[in-house]
């Protein structure tokens, strides 16, 4: 995105040309609607990475046998 030798105000141009070059092609009305709906995307995506993650838990602790739990109760110090 930037080259060497670019100084912040170049930077700062560059980010706020290509911003507008999204803008433009995926039709917001402004900058901000543009980045509010990509950070909504992200924290989405991020969302469904963790709700995958707890599904995969859930499905490896619904594997386990009632007997195996059983067992492992029968383990415990506490009275069951």
């Amino acid at each position: 995105m930037t080259g060497e030798g670019m100084t912040s105000v170049s930077v700062s141009y560059e980010v706020r040309r290509q911003l507008n070059t999204i803008r433009t092609m995926d039709g917001y009305r402004s900058i901000d609607l543009l980045l509010v709906d990509l950070v909504r995307a992200h924290k989405l995506a991020k969302m469904n990475g963790e709700l995958d993650k707890l599904r995969n838990q859930m499905k490896e602790h619904a594997d386990v046998s009632a007997e195996h739990l059983v067992d492992r109760l029968n383990l415990s110090p506490f009275q069951v």
